[in-house]
C-alpha cells in the first residue's frame, strides 16, 4: 500500500481509503452488520488506514459499526466522520449552527469509542448559518481536544476561499471520478496551490466504474444510489460504458480487476490524496486495497485521457 502526507496534516494515509456510506444500511440496500465489521477489518489488514464515515449514514449507524471494528485496532487508523447533516425522519437537514455541532461531535465520539477523532469534516454546505460562526465553534473544539484536523466536504471554490481566510483546512472531499470531473475547473488547482488534501468520493461512479454491469442495473429496495448519481440515465449511461470498455482494456493488459485502473486513474490526479472507495464485503476490500499496490503507465493515463475526451468531449459532467 502507497501512502501520502493528507495537505499540511501529520496523517499519512492510505492512498485507498475505506467508505463507509453503504454500511449505514439506509441507502445502498440492505447490510449484515456482522460482515460490514469483517469489511472493515480485513481492509486495515490489508493496509487500509483511513476510514471515513459519517452520522448521516444510517443515522449514526456506520459510525457505530466502525467503533465495534476498530477495537483493538485504533492505533492503525485514521478516523474521519463529519458535521453538519442532521437525521429528521427520511429528511437530511442542513445544520452547521455551533449548538447542533457541539451535539453532533460528542455523540460521534461516543458511537466510535475513541477519545479524539483525526479528521473532522464539514459534509454539506448550510447557507441559513453564517460560516463565521460554524468556524469559531470548531476551532472550539479542536482547542478542547476533540478533533485533530478540521477538513470539508462539498466546498466550491468560493467556499474554500471564505474558510481558509478564517481558519486551517487540511482536506477538501468532494465526488470525482471519472464519471464526475467538475472539480478541475477551479477547486481542485485551489486546493493545489494551498497545499489542502483531496479525499474524492465517488471514486468508482457509484459502481459503474468496476466494470461489474453489463446492463442498466434494476436496484433491490434500499439502494438508492441511482437517485443521487446521474450515471444511471441516459445518455451518460451509455457513455459510461463505452469508457468502461477503455479501462476493461487496460485492465486485461496488466491483469488487474477494472476498478483498480479507475481508483489509479483518480489517485493519479496532480493533488489528490486518496480515492475512498465503498465496499460491503471483506472481498471487495481486500480487492480494492490492491490498487495500492502499483501505478498507471504515462501511456495509459494518456489513453484513458484520450478516450474521455472523444466520448464525453467537452460535456460539462456535472
Amino acid at each position: 500500500m502507497r501512502y501520502k502526507r493528507l495537505g499540511t496534516s501529520d496523517l499519512e494515509v492510505s492512498v485507498v481509503g475505506l467508505g463507509t456510506w453503504a454500511i449505514g444500511g439506509d441507502f445502498w440496500g440492505s447490510v449484515d452488520d456482522r460482515r460490514s465489521i469483517e469489511t472493515i477489518q480485513r481492509a486495515i489488514d490489508c493496509g487500509i488506514n483511513l476510514i471515513d464515515t459519517a452520522p448521516a449514514y444510517g443515522n449514526g449507524h456506520a459510525e457505530r459499526i466502525v467503533g465495534e471494528a476498530i477495537k483493538g485496532r485504533r492505533d492503525k487508523v485514521i478516523i474521519a466522520t463529519k458535521c453538519g447533516i442532521v437525521r429528521e425522519g427520511p429528511r437530511f437537514i442542513r445544520n452547521l449552527k455551533p449548538e447542533s455541532i457541539r451535539k453532533e461531535i460528542d455523540e460521534s465520539l461516543k458511537r466510535l469509542g475513541v477519545d479524539v477523532i483525526d479528521l473532522y469534516q464539514i459534509h454539506w454546505p448550510d447557507k441559513n448559518t453564517p460560516l463565521e460562526d460554524t468556524v469559531n465553534e470548531l476551532v472550539k473544539l479542536r482547542q478542547a481536544g476533540k478533533f485533530r484536523y478540521l477538513g470539508v466536504s462539498n466546498f466550491d471554490r468560493k467556499l474554500m476561499e471564505e474558510i481558509t481566510s478564517m481558519t486551517e483546512v487540511v482536506s477538501l472531499q468532494p465526488q470525482y471520478s471519472l464519471l464526475e470531473r467538475g472539480i478541475e475547473k477551479d477547486v481542485l488547482p485551489f486546493c493545489q496551490e494551498r497545499g489542502i488534501g483531496i479525499l474524492t468520493y465517488g471514486s468508482l461512479g457509484a459502481g459503474i466504474l468496476t466494470g461489474k454491469f453489463k446492463e442498466k442495473p434494476k436496484f433491490e429496495q434500499g439502494d438508492n444510489r441511482d437517485k443521487f448519481y446521474p450515471f444511471f440515465r441516459e445518455p451518460l449511461w451509455s457513455k459510461a460504458m463505452q469508457l468502461v470498455d477503455v479501462l476493461r482494456e487496460i485492465a486485461e493488459e496488466v491483469g488487474k480487476p477494472v476498478a483498480h485502473v479507475a481508483i489509479n486513474w483518480v489517485n493519479q490526479q496532480d493533488g489528490v490524496t486518496t480515492a475512498l472507495v465503498g465496499v460491503k464485503t471483506p472481498a471487495q476490500a481486500e480487492q480494492n486495497a490492491g490498487a495500492g499496490e502499483w501505478e498507471l503507465s504515462q501511456e495509459q493515463l494518456e489513453r484513458i485521457e484520450a478516450a474521455y475526451k472523444k466520448i464525453f468531449g467537452s460535456e460539462d459532467m456535472n
